[in-house]
């Protein structure tokens, strides 16, 4: 089970701050998009979003969106936004986590993955030995593929909660080894 086991839970990745992102020696975020980034039904992002991004640029931490969509979804979504991306991730696989790190120059521990499934996004982030945030998604509603997900991920989210009390914090704090 520790392979789903997620480093933080905070409530959603904009209470991720730049300096408690900096406090735990992490030079960049890499982030799965849908219902964690943004609504998975609203493409178009949020001004809240926009804030987050800007905040974490001035004080020189990346993002990195890593992503099983393709390119042409995570480009539409991305582009006016800046924000690099690397599309059909493979996760539960850590190729795309492995490949955007390689990119950026950083080390393992230099990095976090960030997304709102335990099954894909923690799994995969855990597998390419990073740190990981789970969240909670952005809304309530998934798309079709991502129900059969979290159906799962429920019985793997109660298992671990028997081994360790799973919060979702505000932000950052600590951190747990596996």
């Amino acid at each position: 089970m520790a392979v789903f086991e997620p480093t933080w839970l905070v409530t959603n990745i904009f209470s991720l701050t730049p300096a408690s992102l900096k406090q735990q020696g992490i030079k960049a975020v890499l982030t799965d998009l849908d219902n964690t980034l943004m609504a998975w039904d609203h493409p178009e992002g949020t001004e809240t979003l926009t804030r987050w991004l800007t905040d974490l640029r001035n004080s020189g931490i990346k993002v990195v969106v890593v992503s099983n969509n393709n390119a042409n979804r995570i480009h539409k979504a991305m582009a006016k936004l800046g924000v690099a991306y690397v599309a059909r991730a493979l996760k539960p696989l850590p190729v795309g986590i492995t490949k955007a790190r390689k990119q950026l120059g950083l080390k393992r521990s230099e990095v976090v993955m960030v997304g709102d499934q335990l099954l894909t996004d923690t799994w995969a982030g855990n597998l390419a030995g990073v740190r990981t945030v789970l969240t909670q998604p952005l809304v309530q509603s998934d798309a079709w593929n991502t129900r059969i997900n979290r159906y799962f991920e429920g019985y793997v989210f109660k298992a671990l909660a028997k081994k360790r009390h799973l919060d979702y914090q505000e932000d950052i704090h600590g951190y747990h080894e596996h």
